[in-house]
């Protein structure tokens, strides 16, 4: 195996290690933010993207370099089986052959892992950049959660307070009430002791009234009988006259 091809494998090897190592569930994306904000990610975050292109169109050439040679050494083979030359030359050619294909697939996986790798790195990148804004949602949801309560128990205890008040109010209001009507009460009882007395007086006065109408009327009958019998004696006094 040349130089660049050997290269190849190590960088595939790299990659395979790499992606195992973000793949752990045990490690969390916050973690793995944090590891790639170190200064030293940082100075090479400027050459990413042009490293990132450069071993692209590398493993492209390379890639494209495998297939040349695979479709290159296939052709010889078939053509060196149909002319049924010596099995020296054959295994030969048919060596090439493996070489230029194993070349494909170490070129082909190695590009293929490493647009794998840009993506999965950005994967965990965004991922992380989530938990982060879902973490801080979550604390000032909590926050809200404990200001709602904590404003929920002094609205209660304003409308305690509130109805403790409004509770005296209506007992004052109640008891001013009840004095009124106590004041209402004792004046009727006044009032009805007054009629009551005039009553008993007008009462008083009609049965002296009626005592001296009976008096008066037993006088008035004594007086009629006397004015009958002056009558009479009268009558028989001018009867003898008469006579």
């Amino acid at each position: 195996m040349t130089f660049q091809w050997t290269a190849v494998a190590a960088f595939l090897y790299g990659e395979v290690g790499v992606i195992l190592v973000l793949c752990l569930p045990f490690i969390s994306p916050l973690r793995w933010q944090k590891i790639f904000m170190f200064p030293l990610w940082s100075k090479m975050a400027v050459f990413w993207n042009k490293m990132f292109l450069t071993i692209i169109v590398l493993l492209i050439v390379l890639f494209l370099d495998a297939v040349r040679e695979v479709r290159k050494y296939s052709s010889v083979h078939v053509n060196e089986k149909a002319a049924n030359v010596n099995s020296s030359a054959f295994d030969h050619i048919q060596m090439k052959l493996f070489r230029s294909q194993r070349n494909l697939y170490l070129s082909g996986f190695s590009l293929f892992l490493w647009l794998v790798l840009r993506r999965t790195v950005t994967l965990l990148t965004q991922l992380a950049k989530e938990m982060a804004s879902h973490a801080a949602l979550e604390t000032q949801v909590n926050d809200a959660t404990e200001a709602a309560k904590k404003y929920m128990a002094e609205n209660e205890r304003l409308q305690e307070a509130l109805s403790g008040k409004g509770d005296s109010k209506k007992k004052e209001s109640t008891d001013a009430t009840e004095e009124k009507l106590k004041e209402e009460v004792e004046r009727l009882k006044a009032e009805l002791q007054k009629t009551s007395n005039a009553f008993h007086k007008a009462k008083t006065e009609v049965a002296a009234f009626k005592k001296q109408s009976e008096g008066l009327r037993r006088e008035y009958e004594q007086l009629m009988k006397e004015f009958e019998q002056l009558q009479q004696s009268l009558n028989k006094a001018e009867d003898k006259k008469d006579l």
